[in-house]
């Protein structure tokens, strides 16, 4: 749901979900130098939310803003790709990002994948490497990335019966490409969600994850723009929002390696969305 409190991310958050139609990945000709792996912590598994009001669907935006010797933010990456945009890839538009994945592993950044199932089937190999890789995990953005509200920036629309379907469709797809063990995470397409959507999905078992930073990246080719907005706006605590397709997040790669070691500096850790949302559950 789209509320007043969002709306200064409605511009970044137009730009991303506009890259339905044309989301590829952010590439780079040169490697950054290695850095100290960051510690990935061991759970029994994925942490998840408990339903919401009336059973409906949880919704996690960002762990608690608590002050700790090293606070955290969860480096997140959509990977786009529609139900329709066969033709496209045929034709020789990038949807992947093996640039960016790479990138990730050298400043041994733990991250969180949200993954169309349409993605994982015109990758299979990388979204399998992806998958069996402990520094990363995956979660569902949906199988088509059409919209699960009406008036979602443009998106097409999954009709309530379908939503349920059209998300299991993508886990469907992570097991057939070899993804073992996708978290129970799901994120929508746009960001945009109602009660009726929180509804369909709740029986599925996921926790919704949305983000309290915008880094837009999506259509940028400035990489020191994407850098400054992801760095200006993280807080203990926060998820950011980027993407992992090439043709239409170009800037990202490049800004990540401004990021990252920026975000050391300030003492962050590096998390994944499971740890983030680990933090957020009562304790007890």
């Amino acid at each position: 749901m789209i509320t007043p409190a969002t709306r200064r991310l409605t511009t970044a958050c137009a730009l991303s979900a506009l890259a339905l139609t044309t989301l590829g990945a952010c590439g780079s000709d040169t490697a950054p130098a290695p850095a100290p792996r960051e510690r990935v912590r061991a759970t029994e598994g994925p942490a998840t939310l408990a339903p919401g009001p009336a059973g409906l669907t949880p919704v996690f935006k960002n762990a608690p803003r608590t002050k700790t010797a090293a606070p955290t933010v969860a480096l997140t990456f959509d990977a786009d790709m529609t139900a329709d945009q066969g033709p496209r890839a045929a034709a020789g538009e990038r949807f992947d990002n093996p640039a960016l994945v790479a990138t990730l592993r050298r400043l041994n950044v733990p991250a969180t994948f949200f993954m169309t199932g349409r993605w994982a089937e015109e990758y299979p190999a990388q979204a399998k490497d992806i998958g069996r890789d402990p520094l990363f995990e995956v979660a569902n953005h949906s199988y088509s990335h059409y919209a699960f509200t009406k008036n979602c920036y443009g998106l097409p629309t999954v009709p309530a019966s379908g939503m349920r379907a059209d998300m299991e469709r993508a886990f469907t797809a992570f097991r057939k490409v070899g993804i073992e063990r996708p978290v129970p995470y799901f994120r929508f397409p746009g960001g945009c969600y109602d009660k009726q959507a929180l509804r369909a999905l709740a029986p599925g078992g996921v926790t919704a994850v949305q983000w309290d930073v915008v880094s837009g990246d999506a259509f940028a080719t400035d990489a020191d723009a994407v850098a400054k907005q992801v760095l200006d706006g993280v807080r203990p605590g926060s998820v950011v929002v980027m993407h992992c397709t090439r043709s239409a997040a170009p800037a990202t790669e490049r800004a990540l390696r401004t990021i990252v070691p920026k975000l050391r500096e300030r003492g962050f850790r590096l998390v994944r969305v499971s740890e983030q949302i680990g933090s957020a559950r009562p304790r007890g």
